[in-house]
C-alpha cells in the first residue's frame, strides 16, 4: 500500500480533525452561539453545554444494562417453564428469538448503553446512543508537535539482516530534532452485526525532522505512514473490577515510503481488548505479522525488536492525561526487546496544552526499529487520547 502523504499534507495544512462531542467541553455564551456549528453532534453537544445538561455517567449505565440484562433472563426462565409446562419442546435457538423479548425494547436498549460516556466509549461509539454516524473525521491516536525532541543516540547507519537495507555511508545527524504526529479515523459502516460491530478506518503520520541540522539542509529524517481498518465490537464483561468494553481485529500497513537501502515497512493483523474503569483505560494488543518473502524484507527481524504485541495503560483526570505504552518481542535471550513509551498531555490555557514524551527501547520509528535509544520531547498537543 503507498503512503498517503498527499492526504496527509492536505490535513496538515488545513484540515483539523472533528471533535467527537465528548471533546467539546467549552461552555458557550448562549444556546444561539450553536447554530453556526455544521455538524449535527457537535451542535447537540454545544447545546448540551449551553444548558448545562449533562449525561448519565457510565456507572449509572452499567447498573442500567445489568438489571435490564437480569430482567431478560428471567424473561427467559419464565418462558422456557412455560413451554415445558406445555410440552413443547424449543431448539436452543429459539430460546433467543422469543416474541415476548423482542417485543421489550426498553431492555434491550439498555443493556446495548453499557458503558456510555466511558473513557473507552467516547473514543470508539461503542453505546447504541454514543453513535454518531458514518464519514466523519474522529479523534484517533494523539496530534502533537514537539519542537524539541532529543535522542541520546542517533541513528547515523541504519541497518537490517536484509544486506540490500543497510545503509553504507552515516549520516551527521543532530541529537536535537522535531516531531510531530497527526492521527484520525473515520466509521466506514455501522452495525453491520445486528445492533453491533462498528467497521473503522485510521491514519497516523509520524515525522522525525531535522530542522536545527543546516549542514543536512534541514531535511526530514523519518517519516511513518500507517493506514489501518478496524472491525470494533462492544463488551460488557466484568473482570477484577475493570469493565470490558470492547474487541475488535484489523488490518495495519506500516511504512516510510522510503527506496533502499532505508526502505522499511510491515503488514499486522492486530486483534485488539479494551477495558476502562472510572478514569482509567487499558489496551491490550497482539498482532500477526503477514510475511512479505524472504526477498522483499526489508525488516526480517522486526517483530524480535519492536514486539509482537503492546499494551497501554491510561489515566485521565482534570484535563490532565498520563498514558504508559509497553511492547515485546515476547522472546527469550538475545530475541528479547521491547520499548517503553511515557506520554503526558496537560492544560496549559483554556485553548493550548502541552504534551511530554519519552521513549526507551527499540523501535521508536521504522528507520530505528532495531536501534535502542533514549528519546524525550517537549511541545504541545491539539488531541490527546482520551
Amino acid at each position: 500500500m503507498p503512503p498517503l502523504a498527499p492526504l496527509a499534507c492536505i490535513l496538515a495544512g488545513g484540515v483539523a480533525p472533528v471533535a467527537t462531542a465528548q471533546e467539546i467541553t467549552a461552555r458557550p455564551s448562549s444556546a444561539e452561539a450553536c447554530l453556526a456549528i455544521a455538524s449535527g453532534a457537535q451542535r447537540l453537544a454545544c447545546y448540551d453545554a449551553a444548558l448545562g445538561y449533562q449525561s448519565p455517567g457510565p456507572a449509572e449505565a452499567d447498573r442500567a444494562a445489568e438489571d435490564a440484562a437480569a430482567n431478560i433472563q428471567r424473561a427467559q426462565e419464565q418462558a422456557e417453564a412455560a413451554a415445558e409446562a406445555a410440552g413443547i419442546r424449543r431448539r436452543p435457538l429459539e430460546l433467543f428469538r422469543n416474541e415476548d423479548l423482542e417485543g421489550d425494547p426498553a431492555n434491550a436498549h439498555a443493556v446495548a448503553n453499557a458503558g456510555r460516556g466511558s473513557l473507552l466509549d467516547s473514543r470508539w461509539e461503542l453505546a447504541k446512543d454514543s453513535k454518531l454516524g458514518i464519514f466523519q473525521l474522529r479523534a484517533y491516536k494523539p496530534v502533537y508537535a514537539l519542537p524539541a525532541f532529543w535522542t541520546s543516540k542517533p541513528n547515523t547507519l541504519p541497518h537490517s539482516p536484509n544486506p540490500n537495507n543497510t545503509a553504507t555511508t552515516p549520516e551527521a545527524l543532530d541529537a536535537v530534532e522535531a516531531k510531530f504526529q497527526i492521527s484520525f479515523k473515520t466509521k466506514l459502516a455501522e452495525d453491520v452485526f445486528g445492533d453491533n460491530g462498528d467497521v473503522w478506518a485510521g491514519y497516523t503520520q509520524s515525522s522525525r525532522w531535522q530542522a536545527y541540522n543546516s549542514e543536512l539542509s534541514r531535511p526530514f529524517r523519518e517519516t511513518n505512514y500507517e493506514p489501518e481498518v478496524m472491525l470494533v465490537f462492544r463488551n460488557n464483561y466484568s473482570l477484577f473490577g475493570w469493565k470490558g468494553r470492547m474487541m475488535g481485529v484489523g488490518i495495519n500497513h506500516q511504512s516510510n515510503g522510503r527506496s533502499d537501502p532505508l526502505s522499511r515497512s510491515w503488514n499486522r493483523v492486530i486483534f485488539t481488548a479494551g477495558l476502562d474503569r472510572e478514569n482509567w483505560a487499558f489496551v491490550v494488543r497482539p498482532w500477526y505479522r503477514i510475511s512479505e518473502g524472504a526477498r522483499e524484507d526489508n525488516n526480517p527481524d522486526i517483530e524480535d525488536y519492536i514486539g509482537r504485541g503492546d499494551a497501554m495503560l491510561v489515566y485521565n483526570r482534570n484535563g490532565h492525561e498520563l498514558s504508559l505504552t509497553g511492547r515485546h518481542s515476547l522472546r527469550g535471550g538475545d530475541r528479547s526487546h521491547g520499548s517503553l513509551q511515557l506520554d503526558w498531555g496537560f492544560p496549559i490555557t483554556n485553548l493550548l496544552r502541552g504534551h511530554v514524551q519519552v521513549f526507551d527501547g527499540y523501535g521508536e520509528s521504522l528507520i530505528d526499529y532495531n536501534h535502542r535509544a533514549t528519546y524525550i520531547g517537549v511541545g504541545f498537543a491539539l488531541l490527546e487520547w482520551f
